[in-house]
């Protein structure tokens, strides 16, 4: 089955970190780019990082530029978020997404004191 699995995400104070995964199966991760999205409480879908296929290239938001971190692991088919220095804003759900509309299911992130 070709699917996502996101984990990782969890209750932080303003100013912690977190180290969200995506776990990918049923396909070559290494032959896509990927992005972390995130929706907030009522708001709409906002795009936060991309990453080539080969991690050699990656883009950030400039709400998180700065801040959050991604990487990649081709050969464990896996795909990593790590999020520094987080604020309340930050709080959403995060969802990992490859091209052709495929994605997870998200992970909880919540940044309150």
């Amino acid at each position: 089955e070709v699917q996502l699995v996101e984990s990782g995400g969890g209750l932080v104070q303003p100013g912690g970190s977190l180290r969200l995964s995506c776990a990918a199966s049923g396909f070559a991760l290494r032959i896509y780019s990927m992005t972390w999205v995130r929706q907030a409480p009522g708001k709409t879908l906002e795009w936060i990082s991309s990453i080539s296929s080969t991690g050699a290239v990656t883009n950030y938001a400039d709400s998180v530029k700065g801040r959050f971190t991604v990487s990649r692991d081709n050969a464990k088919n896996m795909l990593y978020l790590q999020m520094n220095s987080l604020k309340p804003d930050d709080t959403a759900v995060y969802f990992c997404a490859r091209l052709g509309g495929l994605r997870g299911q998200g992970t909880q992130v919540t940044v309150s004191s």
